[in-house]
């Protein structure tokens, strides 16, 4: 987050176009938020990252080497990101069936290794709220997840 804010005020002083610095990527702004996910809790078990593939390219409907690309560029903007807001700023545009898919995704990811730790449920929470995902979805969205992963 540090190096977020130097590398702003260094664009501020050289009068660079701080506009042109968010150019919405929606698919991008999804396979972050995956991103953070998976490393909310600081550590990403093999089960997580192969989540994480298997998710982008289902959701975004991409092969594995596109995949593979866009999740590299996920996780060094999510590194950079000061917020979920970031991300979830690009994504307000979605459909609400949308958006409950984007957040039954991070679900699966966050229980992929068996458990979900607070930091990814807190992760998602924070997504869904920016999301403005209703409380009920958002429940509704985890128990469809962990109630299969049981059964």
């Amino acid at each position: 987050m540090l190096n977020s804010i130097t590398k702003l005020f260094k664009q501020l002083l050289e009068g660079s176009d701080l506009g042109e610095q968010h150019k919405a990527d929606p698919n991008l702004a999804i396979a972050c938020l995956l991103c953070e996910v998976a490393g909310a809790d600081h550590q990403i078990d093999p089960q997580e990252a192969i989540a994480k593939q298997q998710l982008v390219s289902r959701l975004l409907n991409l092969d594995s080497a596109q995949t593979e690309a866009l999740l590299s560029r996920a996780q060094t903007k999510a590194n950079e990101a000061a917020s979920l807001y970031d991300f979830t700023s690009q994504l307000r545009e979605l459909s609400q069936e949308t958006r409950y898919e984007l957040i039954q995704a991070m679900w699966e990811i966050a229980h992929a290794d068996g458990e979900i730790d607070p930091l990814e449920d807190a992760v998602i929470r924070k997504t869904a709220e920016l999301l403005y995902v209703d409380h009920s979805e958002f429940i509704r969205a985890k128990l469809s997840v962990t109630e299969n992963k049981t059964n």
